[in-house]
Protein backbone atom coordinates (compact mmCIF):
# COMPACT_ATOMS: atom_id res chain seq x y z
CA UNK A 1 0.00 0.00 0.00
CA UNK A 2 1.15 3.30 -1.17
CA UNK A 3 1.29 6.48 0.81
CA UNK A 4 -1.54 8.09 -0.85
CA UNK A 5 -3.61 5.51 -2.39
CA UNK A 6 -5.34 1.92 -0.63
CA UNK A 7 -4.77 -1.39 -2.80
CA UNK A 8 -8.31 -2.96 -3.28
CA UNK A 9 -6.83 -6.22 -4.05
CA UNK A 10 -5.10 -6.07 -1.02
CA UNK A 11 -8.46 -5.86 0.97
CA UNK A 12 -9.93 -8.58 -1.29
CA UNK A 13 -8.08 -11.35 1.23
CA UNK A 14 -10.03 -10.12 4.26
CA UNK A 15 -13.52 -11.26 2.64
CA UNK A 16 -16.15 -12.51 4.78
CA UNK A 17 -17.31 -16.01 4.62
CA UNK A 18 -20.91 -15.71 4.36
CA UNK A 19 -22.59 -16.76 7.60
CA UNK A 20 -20.05 -16.58 9.54
CA UNK A 21 -20.54 -13.55 12.08
CA UNK A 22 -24.65 -12.96 12.46
CA UNK A 23 -25.83 -9.48 11.96
CA UNK A 24 -26.40 -7.52 15.52
CA UNK A 25 -29.34 -5.98 13.96
CA UNK A 26 -31.90 -7.67 12.26
CA UNK A 27 -34.09 -5.60 11.37
CA UNK A 28 -33.38 -2.23 9.77
CA UNK A 29 -35.11 1.15 8.68
CA UNK A 30 -33.66 1.87 4.87
CA UNK A 31 -34.97 5.65 3.75
CA UNK A 32 -34.80 6.13 0.20
CA UNK A 33 -36.45 8.76 -1.96
CA UNK A 34 -38.59 8.29 -5.15
CA UNK A 35 -35.89 7.99 -8.06
CA UNK A 36 -35.46 5.63 -10.47
CA UNK A 37 -32.24 4.89 -8.79
CA UNK A 38 -33.08 4.02 -5.48
CA UNK A 39 -34.12 0.42 -7.49
CA UNK A 40 -31.33 -1.94 -5.80
CA UNK A 41 -32.12 -0.72 -2.24
CA UNK A 42 -35.72 -1.56 -2.88
CA UNK A 43 -35.09 -4.86 -4.75
CA UNK A 44 -32.89 -5.86 -1.64
CA UNK A 45 -35.79 -5.58 0.24
CA UNK A 46 -38.67 -6.70 -1.27
CA UNK A 47 -36.96 -9.78 -3.25
CA UNK A 48 -35.44 -12.05 -0.75
CA UNK A 49 -32.10 -10.60 -1.12
CA UNK A 50 -31.59 -9.66 2.72
CA UNK A 51 -33.24 -12.76 4.15
CA UNK A 52 -30.22 -14.93 3.37
CA UNK A 53 -28.26 -12.42 5.72
CA UNK A 54 -30.52 -12.19 8.46
CA UNK A 55 -31.59 -9.04 7.56
CA UNK A 56 -35.10 -7.74 7.10
CA UNK A 57 -35.27 -4.22 5.22
CA UNK A 58 -38.26 -1.70 6.51
CA UNK A 59 -38.16 0.82 3.73
CA UNK A 60 -39.40 4.08 4.18
CA UNK A 61 -40.28 6.60 1.35
CA UNK A 62 -38.72 10.06 2.02
CA UNK A 63 -40.66 13.02 0.73
CA UNK A 64 -36.82 15.27 0.67
CA UNK A 65 -33.57 14.75 0.75
CA UNK A 66 -33.51 17.48 4.52
CA UNK A 67 -35.76 14.50 5.91
CA UNK A 68 -33.16 12.07 5.01
CA UNK A 69 -30.32 13.90 6.37
CA UNK A 70 -32.40 14.47 9.81
CA UNK A 71 -33.67 11.13 10.26
CA UNK A 72 -30.09 9.36 9.79
CA UNK A 73 -28.63 11.95 12.07
CA UNK A 74 -31.58 11.27 14.64
CA UNK A 75 -31.23 7.48 13.90
CA UNK A 76 -34.33 7.35 12.76
CA UNK A 77 -33.22 5.71 9.95
CA UNK A 78 -30.65 2.80 10.31
CA UNK A 79 -29.12 3.72 6.37
CA UNK A 80 -30.53 5.65 3.21
CA UNK A 81 -30.57 5.72 -0.88
CA UNK A 82 -28.71 9.16 -0.30
CA UNK A 83 -27.03 11.85 -2.43
CA UNK A 84 -22.83 11.32 -2.34
CA UNK A 85 -22.20 15.25 -1.62
CA UNK A 86 -24.81 15.35 0.81
CA UNK A 87 -22.82 12.70 2.72
CA UNK A 88 -19.76 14.37 2.98
CA UNK A 89 -21.40 17.85 3.71
CA UNK A 90 -22.52 16.32 6.90
CA UNK A 91 -19.51 15.05 7.74
CA UNK A 92 -17.68 18.60 7.06
CA UNK A 93 -20.70 20.30 8.70
CA UNK A 94 -21.76 22.60 5.83
CA UNK A 95 -25.28 20.88 6.14
CA UNK A 96 -27.19 23.29 8.08
CA UNK A 97 -26.29 20.59 10.91
CA UNK A 98 -23.36 20.04 13.62
CA UNK A 99 -20.93 17.68 12.10
CA UNK A 100 -21.30 14.45 12.40
CA UNK A 101 -18.97 11.38 11.09
CA UNK A 102 -20.47 9.30 8.14
CA UNK A 103 -20.19 6.50 6.14
CA UNK A 104 -20.40 5.60 2.82
CA UNK A 105 -20.86 1.98 2.70
CA UNK A 106 -21.13 1.21 -1.46
CA UNK A 107 -22.27 3.15 -4.67
CA UNK A 108 -26.00 2.84 -5.58
CA UNK A 109 -25.23 3.93 -9.64
CA UNK A 110 -23.79 5.84 -11.99
CA UNK A 111 -25.60 8.50 -14.24
CA UNK A 112 -29.07 8.45 -15.21
CA UNK A 113 -30.07 12.33 -14.13
CA UNK A 114 -30.79 15.08 -16.46
CA UNK A 115 -31.06 18.93 -16.83
CA UNK A 116 -34.28 20.16 -18.06
CA UNK A 117 -35.50 23.64 -19.13
CA UNK A 118 -39.03 25.13 -19.46
CA UNK A 119 -41.61 25.07 -22.29
CA UNK A 120 -41.65 29.04 -21.98
CA UNK A 121 -37.61 28.97 -23.13
CA UNK A 122 -38.19 26.19 -25.64
CA UNK A 123 -40.91 29.27 -26.90
CA UNK A 124 -38.98 31.85 -27.02
CA UNK A 125 -36.40 29.67 -29.35
CA UNK A 126 -33.62 29.03 -25.99
CA UNK A 127 -33.29 25.13 -27.00
CA UNK A 128 -29.10 24.88 -27.03
CA UNK A 129 -26.77 25.68 -24.20
CA UNK A 130 -25.62 28.58 -26.24
CA UNK A 131 -28.68 29.61 -27.07
CA UNK A 132 -29.56 29.90 -22.87
CA UNK A 133 -26.08 31.37 -22.93
CA UNK A 134 -27.32 34.16 -24.70
CA UNK A 135 -30.27 34.61 -23.07
CA UNK A 136 -28.74 34.60 -19.79
CA UNK A 137 -26.21 37.66 -21.23
CA UNK A 138 -29.23 39.92 -21.62
CA UNK A 139 -29.70 42.73 -19.25
CA UNK A 140 -32.65 42.28 -16.82
CA UNK A 141 -32.49 38.43 -17.17
CA UNK A 142 -32.63 36.62 -14.04
CA UNK A 143 -33.12 32.78 -15.23
CA UNK A 144 -34.11 30.36 -11.71
CA UNK A 145 -33.09 26.56 -11.71
CA UNK A 146 -34.15 24.46 -9.33
CA UNK A 147 -31.94 20.86 -7.32
CA UNK A 148 -32.67 18.92 -5.18
CA UNK A 149 -30.07 19.54 -2.22
CA UNK A 150 -27.56 22.49 -1.82
CA UNK A 151 -24.77 20.25 -1.63
CA UNK A 152 -26.03 17.04 -3.18
CA UNK A 153 -25.29 16.02 -6.63
CA UNK A 154 -27.83 17.84 -8.49
CA UNK A 155 -26.66 21.24 -7.39
CA UNK A 156 -22.97 19.94 -8.90
CA UNK A 157 -23.93 18.98 -12.12
CA UNK A 158 -25.92 21.55 -12.64
CA UNK A 159 -23.61 24.45 -11.63
CA UNK A 160 -20.94 22.33 -13.35
CA UNK A 161 -22.61 22.14 -16.71
CA UNK A 162 -23.86 25.82 -16.31
CA UNK A 163 -20.26 26.50 -15.56
CA UNK A 164 -18.93 25.08 -18.85
CA UNK A 165 -21.40 27.10 -21.06
CA UNK A 166 -19.89 30.22 -19.47
CA UNK A 167 -22.70 31.02 -17.27
CA UNK A 168 -21.98 31.53 -13.89
CA UNK A 169 -24.20 29.53 -11.54
CA UNK A 170 -23.89 32.10 -8.37
CA UNK A 171 -23.99 35.33 -9.65
CA UNK A 172 -26.16 34.20 -13.35
CA UNK A 173 -29.02 32.76 -12.01
CA UNK A 174 -31.23 31.98 -8.79
CA UNK A 175 -31.55 28.80 -7.54
CA UNK A 176 -33.54 27.26 -5.77
CA UNK A 177 -34.03 23.63 -3.61
CA UNK A 178 -37.45 21.71 -4.96
CA UNK A 179 -37.79 17.99 -3.93
CA UNK A 180 -37.39 15.89 -7.27
CA UNK A 181 -41.31 14.79 -7.04
CA UNK A 182 -42.36 18.45 -7.22
CA UNK A 183 -40.03 19.14 -10.26
CA UNK A 184 -42.63 19.27 -12.71
CA UNK A 185 -45.29 21.05 -10.69
CA UNK A 186 -43.03 23.85 -10.43
CA UNK A 187 -42.35 24.32 -13.96
CA UNK A 188 -46.16 24.21 -14.42
CA UNK A 189 -46.36 26.99 -12.24
CA UNK A 190 -43.83 29.36 -14.10
CA UNK A 191 -41.99 29.32 -10.89
CA UNK A 192 -38.66 27.81 -12.53
CA UNK A 193 -36.91 28.14 -16.22
CA UNK A 194 -35.03 24.78 -15.73
CA UNK A 195 -33.95 22.15 -12.94
CA UNK A 196 -31.57 19.06 -12.62
CA UNK A 197 -33.05 16.22 -11.10
CA UNK A 198 -32.82 12.17 -11.07
CA UNK A 199 -34.97 10.35 -13.33
CA UNK A 200 -38.30 9.47 -14.09
CA UNK A 201 -39.23 13.61 -13.18
CA UNK A 202 -36.72 14.80 -16.14
CA UNK A 203 -38.20 12.29 -18.31
CA UNK A 204 -41.48 12.04 -16.93
CA UNK A 205 -42.01 16.39 -17.69
CA UNK A 206 -40.18 16.12 -21.79
CA UNK A 207 -42.91 12.97 -22.22
CA UNK A 208 -45.68 15.38 -20.98
CA UNK A 209 -44.25 18.55 -23.02
CA UNK A 210 -43.41 20.47 -20.04
CA UNK A 211 -40.01 21.56 -21.55
CA UNK A 212 -37.08 19.34 -22.68
CA UNK A 213 -33.82 17.88 -21.62
CA UNK A 214 -30.78 20.02 -22.42
CA UNK A 215 -28.00 17.51 -20.81
CA UNK A 216 -27.76 14.33 -19.29
CA UNK A 217 -25.45 14.28 -16.24
CA UNK A 218 -23.80 11.41 -18.15
CA UNK A 219 -22.77 13.72 -20.68
CA UNK A 220 -21.26 16.07 -17.77
CA UNK A 221 -19.31 12.99 -16.64
CA UNK A 222 -19.77 9.87 -18.01
CA UNK A 223 -20.05 7.15 -15.47
CA UNK A 224 -20.13 9.62 -12.68
CA UNK A 225 -20.88 8.59 -9.23
CA UNK A 226 -24.47 9.44 -8.29
CA UNK A 227 -26.29 7.79 -5.06
CA UNK A 228 -24.55 5.92 -2.25
CA UNK A 229 -26.25 3.59 0.30
CA UNK A 230 -25.53 5.62 3.51
CA UNK A 231 -25.35 5.55 7.43
CA UNK A 232 -23.56 7.39 10.32
CA UNK A 233 -19.72 5.95 11.47
CA UNK A 234 -21.72 5.02 14.55
CA UNK A 235 -23.75 2.63 13.51
CA UNK A 236 -20.73 0.74 11.23
CA UNK A 237 -19.23 0.69 14.72
CA UNK A 238 -21.80 0.04 16.15
CA UNK A 239 -23.04 -2.90 14.17
CA UNK A 240 -20.51 -3.92 11.66
CA UNK A 241 -22.35 -7.02 10.88
CA UNK A 242 -25.17 -5.83 9.59
CA UNK A 243 -23.84 -2.75 7.71
CA UNK A 244 -21.69 -5.87 6.07
CA UNK A 245 -24.55 -7.79 5.59
CA UNK A 246 -26.46 -4.80 4.39
CA UNK A 247 -24.05 -3.98 1.86
CA UNK A 248 -24.19 -8.13 0.37
CA UNK A 249 -27.79 -8.14 -0.03
CA UNK A 250 -28.01 -4.39 -1.82
CA UNK A 251 -24.81 -5.50 -4.35
CA UNK A 252 -26.54 -9.18 -4.62
CA UNK A 253 -29.85 -6.97 -5.83
CA UNK A 254 -27.88 -4.49 -8.10
CA UNK A 255 -26.12 -7.34 -9.51
CA UNK A 256 -29.79 -8.94 -10.52
CA UNK A 257 -30.75 -6.11 -12.04
CA UNK A 258 -28.50 -6.28 -14.87
CA UNK A 259 -28.14 -9.33 -15.00
CA UNK A 260 -30.81 -9.21 -18.32
CA UNK A 261 -32.82 -7.02 -19.99
CA UNK A 262 -36.07 -8.80 -18.65
CA UNK A 263 -34.60 -7.77 -14.99
CA UNK A 264 -34.14 -4.20 -15.77
CA UNK A 265 -37.84 -3.88 -17.07
CA UNK A 266 -39.30 -6.24 -14.21
CA UNK A 267 -37.41 -3.68 -12.09
CA UNK A 268 -38.68 -0.58 -13.55
CA UNK A 269 -42.18 -2.12 -13.33
CA UNK A 270 -41.69 -2.52 -9.44
CA UNK A 271 -40.57 1.18 -9.27
CA UNK A 272 -43.39 2.14 -10.82
CA UNK A 273 -45.79 1.14 -8.05
CA UNK A 274 -47.64 3.29 -5.41
CA UNK A 275 -45.45 2.38 -2.81
CA UNK A 276 -42.46 4.01 -4.39
CA UNK A 277 -42.94 6.38 -7.70
CA UNK A 278 -46.15 5.94 -8.45
CA UNK A 279 -45.36 7.23 -11.66
CA UNK A 280 -46.97 5.31 -15.19
CA UNK A 281 -44.60 3.06 -16.66
CA UNK A 282 -44.35 4.91 -19.75
CA UNK A 283 -42.56 7.49 -17.47
CA UNK A 284 -39.69 5.24 -16.23
CA UNK A 285 -39.23 2.23 -18.18
CA UNK A 286 -37.50 3.69 -21.80
CA UNK A 287 -34.63 6.19 -19.74
CA UNK A 288 -34.18 2.88 -17.41
CA UNK A 289 -33.00 1.29 -20.61
CA UNK A 290 -30.25 3.79 -21.30
CA UNK A 291 -33.68 5.09 -24.60
CA UNK A 292 -34.05 8.84 -24.38
CA UNK A 293 -35.93 10.84 -26.53
CA UNK A 294 -35.44 15.15 -25.28
CA UNK A 295 -38.59 16.36 -26.00
CA UNK A 296 -37.38 18.43 -29.17
CA UNK A 297 -37.21 15.76 -31.43
CA UNK A 298 -34.42 13.90 -31.00
CA UNK A 299 -33.93 10.21 -29.82
CA UNK A 300 -31.07 8.13 -28.90
CA UNK A 301 -29.88 5.13 -27.47
CA UNK A 302 -27.43 6.64 -24.37
CA UNK A 303 -23.91 4.93 -24.40
CA UNK A 304 -23.60 5.46 -20.36
CA UNK A 305 -27.03 4.22 -19.29
CA UNK A 306 -28.08 4.32 -15.54
CA UNK A 307 -26.17 1.22 -14.39
CA UNK A 308 -26.73 0.08 -10.56
CA UNK A 309 -23.88 -2.48 -11.05
CA UNK A 310 -21.53 -2.47 -13.92
CA UNK A 311 -19.57 -5.42 -12.89
CA UNK A 312 -18.65 -3.73 -9.26
CA UNK A 313 -17.63 -0.16 -10.86
CA UNK A 314 -20.82 1.40 -9.74
CA UNK A 315 -20.52 0.16 -6.58
CA UNK A 316 -16.98 0.53 -5.57
CA UNK A 317 -16.60 3.34 -3.33
CA UNK A 318 -13.81 5.04 -4.60
CA UNK A 319 -11.98 7.68 -2.83
CA UNK A 320 -11.55 10.13 -5.85
CA UNK A 321 -15.46 9.79 -5.96
CA UNK A 322 -15.58 11.29 -2.32
CA UNK A 323 -12.69 13.51 -3.03
CA UNK A 324 -14.54 15.48 -6.01
CA UNK A 325 -17.45 16.38 -4.58
CA UNK A 326 -15.11 18.14 -1.88
CA UNK A 327 -13.24 19.74 -4.53
CA UNK A 328 -17.00 21.05 -6.09
CA UNK A 329 -17.46 22.64 -2.51
CA UNK A 330 -14.41 24.43 -2.28
CA UNK A 331 -14.68 25.95 -6.16
CA UNK A 332 -18.23 27.14 -5.37
CA UNK A 333 -17.56 28.87 -1.62
CA UNK A 334 -19.02 25.84 0.29
CA UNK A 335 -15.76 25.18 1.89
CA UNK A 336 -13.60 28.17 2.45
CA UNK A 337 -10.90 26.13 3.12
CA UNK A 338 -9.12 23.20 1.55
CA UNK A 339 -10.01 19.81 4.10
CA UNK A 340 -7.60 17.29 3.69
CA UNK A 341 -9.05 15.45 0.93
CA UNK A 342 -7.81 12.28 0.92
CA UNK A 343 -8.25 11.89 4.75
CA UNK A 344 -11.50 12.78 4.61
CA UNK A 345 -12.64 10.34 2.18
CA UNK A 346 -10.47 7.79 3.65
CA UNK A 347 -12.79 8.28 6.82
CA UNK A 348 -15.98 8.12 4.96
CA UNK A 349 -15.60 5.34 2.32
CA UNK A 350 -15.94 2.27 4.04
CA UNK A 351 -13.38 0.42 1.93
CA UNK A 352 -12.73 -2.41 4.13
CA UNK A 353 -16.31 -3.68 4.85
CA UNK A 354 -16.90 -3.51 0.98
CA UNK A 355 -14.45 -5.20 -0.23
CA UNK A 356 -15.13 -8.13 2.40
CA UNK A 357 -18.54 -7.88 1.31
CA UNK A 358 -18.29 -7.63 -2.32
CA UNK A 359 -14.92 -10.03 -1.96
CA UNK A 360 -17.84 -12.60 -0.63
CA UNK A 361 -19.99 -12.42 -4.03
CA UNK A 362 -17.33 -12.50 -6.31
CA UNK A 363 -17.84 -9.40 -7.46
CA UNK A 364 -14.33 -7.91 -8.89
CA UNK A 365 -12.62 -5.29 -7.08
CA UNK A 366 -10.95 -2.17 -9.40
CA UNK A 367 -7.58 -2.29 -8.89
CA UNK A 368 -7.02 1.47 -7.18
CA UNK A 369 -9.52 3.44 -5.10
CA UNK A 370 -8.67 6.22 -7.51
CA UNK A 371 -10.10 6.68 -11.34
CA UNK A 372 -9.39 8.65 -14.06
CA UNK A 373 -12.41 10.82 -15.68
CA UNK A 374 -12.34 13.63 -18.03
CA UNK A 375 -15.42 15.87 -17.72
CA UNK A 376 -17.41 17.74 -20.68
CA UNK A 377 -15.30 20.82 -20.34
CA UNK A 378 -11.93 18.59 -21.13
CA UNK A 379 -10.78 19.08 -17.52
CA UNK A 380 -9.55 15.51 -16.22
CA UNK A 381 -10.07 14.18 -12.14
CA UNK A 382 -7.82 11.43 -11.06
CA UNK A 383 -7.64 12.60 -7.15
CA UNK A 384 -3.81 13.38 -7.27
CA UNK A 385 -4.15 17.23 -6.83
CA UNK A 386 -7.63 17.82 -5.46
CA UNK A 387 -6.45 21.26 -4.31
CA UNK A 388 -5.38 22.14 -7.61
CA UNK A 389 -8.29 20.62 -9.60
CA UNK A 390 -10.70 22.73 -7.44
CA UNK A 391 -8.70 26.29 -8.04
CA UNK A 392 -7.98 25.49 -11.71
CA UNK A 393 -11.44 26.54 -13.13
CA UNK A 394 -12.20 29.52 -15.08
CA UNK A 395 -15.60 30.27 -13.11
CA UNK A 396 -15.47 29.83 -8.95
CA UNK A 397 -16.27 31.56 -6.00
CA UNK A 398 -13.80 33.89 -4.74
CA UNK A 399 -11.35 32.11 -2.44
CA UNK A 400 -10.57 33.18 0.55
CA UNK A 401 -6.88 32.58 0.44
Amino acid sequence: MSDNRTDFTALHALAWVAGSDAPEKNALNIGFMPLSDAASVVVAATQGFAQPYGLTLNLHRQASWAGINDKLLSGELDAAHALYGMVYAIGLGISGAPASNMAVLMGLNQNGQSINLSPSLKADGVTSPAALKQHADQPGTTLTFAHTFPTGSHAMWLYYWLASQGIHPLHDVHSVVVPPPQMLAHVQAGRIDGFCVGEPWSAQAADLGQGFTVATSQSIWPDHPEKVLACTQAFVEQYPNAARALVMAVLEASRFIETSLENRRSTAQLMSSRDYLDVPLAHIEPRFMGHYHDGLGQQWQDAHPLSFHNAGTANAPYLSDGMWFMTQFRRWGLLREDPDYLAVARQVQQLDLYCRAAGSLEIPLPSSPMRRSQLLDGSVWDGTDPAGYARSFALHARHDQ
